[in-house]
């Protein structure tokens, strides 16, 4: 198999590997919250909006040690061990108990930093300059099949119920863990690049600074490694491009919280959808998947033939989600994400349609591909070679806006919450458009001084 063909493969098998645990803790956040709210036990008093910020505060502060944890045992390794703790939280669920649930959200939270540092290191060896495009959009449109297939099974499983039951419960998650394992095993299956001798270029292209430096782990100590991976990230962190990009980055924290737990408990929460309402969180699952999957597919591929840049395809990601944040706004009850477990008799500003909620839902899934695709892309080409710190940094700011969306999840009515995103997603965007000149520019500049 040629090299080429090789690292394909492993983006394939990285995304598959996603899709399969992430159809399990993405089913999960997003129904969380409303089985919290039926559980028949006095012992338990957590709250998934709670859960939610401890892992996302944690999952920032980790970050920080994530590249030294990648540097001393490897991406795969790191993908996998942080997978069994991710099949933990799930499990955890089948017999809740307060302890023991905000103890694992602890533990995801670290799990998670190393997980998506890993991946952005492998996804980075695994393309060129050509293919970062492509092989982000491959990768983000596998990784969001993970709604459609989870959110599809909440959908059939609770359809016309409007209670959940301890049985109903343990059912469902029992499934969750399994198809989670079964992602983590999946991690075991990418194959280390080796790329031809014989071409200077593809080395330096499948083989970043970083990847080589790990190869002198016989002649460097491991602390010592460690140690210069997180002085790498707090260095990037400081970055004029990296500071631009900090703004859409938690952006996108903002709006993950809102469109993976936020928004389908606002649905579940709106009486009169019906009785249907529990199980419309899972069909809004399915049209958030869809505009995820459908975004990652095309965005990622145009990457190879937008002479126009990154620049319009975060342009349009902001204005579907404005368009989806004014429909909610007039849709959605402003009490929703606060409703008891009965539910709100409320009514936005026009009579509730689950049409226009489910139109909605799949715009937020549209724009939120378009700006992660582009930040993907972005970041494994303007730090090919410290792609592991610099992927630690990206995820640092975005879990640290996660974290305070869901902490203040808690407490703002549905209004306020649209209106912080709509500010920081429109700056968000400013900055983004000039950290991609910047870049254009400096790649520019540094060709010409090739020739």
């Amino acid at each position: 198999m040629s090299p080429e063909m090789k690292t394909l493969l492993n983006i394939f098998i990285l995304g598959f590997g996603f899709m399969f645990m992430f159809a399990a803790f993405q089913t999960c956040g997003n129904i969380e919250q409303t089985v919290i709210k039926s559980f028949n036990s006095t012992e338990f008093h957590g709250s998934g909006y709670t859960s939610m910020a401890i892992i996302y505060g944690v999952f920032s502060a980790s970050n920080l040690i994530a590249p030294s944890v990648v540097a001393v045992i490897g991406p795969q390794l790191s993908l996998f061990f942080s997978g069994l703790v991710y099949s933990g939280y799930i499990a955890m669920f089948i017999h809740p108990f307060t302890w023991s649930f905000y103890t694992a959200s602890v533990l995801v939270g670290i799990a998670a930093a190393v997980l998506w540092t890993a991946q952005g290191n492998l996804l980075t060896i695994n393309s060129t300059d050509s293919t970062i495009g492509r092989n982000s959009g491959i990768f983000w449109a596998l990784l969001q099949f993970s709604l459609f297939f989870g959110n599809l099974y909440i959908y059939v499983a609770w359809h016309g119920k409007a209670h959940i039951t301890d049985e109903d419960r343990q059912r469902v998650f029992i499934l969750l863990t399994v198809i989670s394992l079964v992602g983590s095993f999946l991690f075991f299956l990418i194959q280390r690049t080796e790329p031809e001798s014989t071409s200077s270029e593809v080395t330096e292209s499948l083989l970043p600074k970083e990847v080589c430096e790990s190869n002198s782990v016989a002649t460097k100590g491991l602390a010592a490694q460690a140690l210069d991976a997180f002085k790498k990230a707090v260095q990037l962190a400081v970055t004029k491009e990296m500071l631009l990009l900090s703004i859409s980055i938690a952006y996108t924290g903002l709006e993950l919280t809102f469109y993976s737990g936020v928004y389908g408990t606002c649905i579940g929460a709106m009486t009169l959808f019906g009785d249907n309402a529990k199980s419309l969180i899972g069909l809004s699952g399915i049209f958030i998947g869809i505009g995820e999957i459908l975004g990652g597919s095309i965005f990622g591929m145009l990457n190879q033939f937008n002479r126009f840049g990154r620049n319009p395809v975060v342009l349009l990601g902001l204005f579907t989600h404005f368009l989806a944040f004014f429909l909610i706004f007039l849709n959605i009850a402003s009490d929703a994400p606060l409703a008891p477990e009965e539910g709100t008799n409320l009514q936005g500003f026009i009579t509730p349609n689950v049409s226009v909620a489910l139109l909605c839902s799949f715009l937020l899934g549209l724009g939120d591909s378009c700006f992660n695709t582009q930040l993907l892309s972005i970041v494994g080409f303007i730090f090919r070679d410290d792609s592991a710190p610099a992927f630690a940094v990206f995820k640092f700011a975005q879990s640290i806006t996660a974290a305070l969306a869901f902490f203040y999840s808690n407490y703002l009515l549905l209004q306020w919450q649209l209106l912080i995103m709509v500010v920081v997603g429109f700056i968000g965007t400013l900055s983004f458009f000039v950290a991609e000149w910047t870049a254009v520019s400096h790649r520019r500049d540094s060709d010409y001084d090739s020739i």
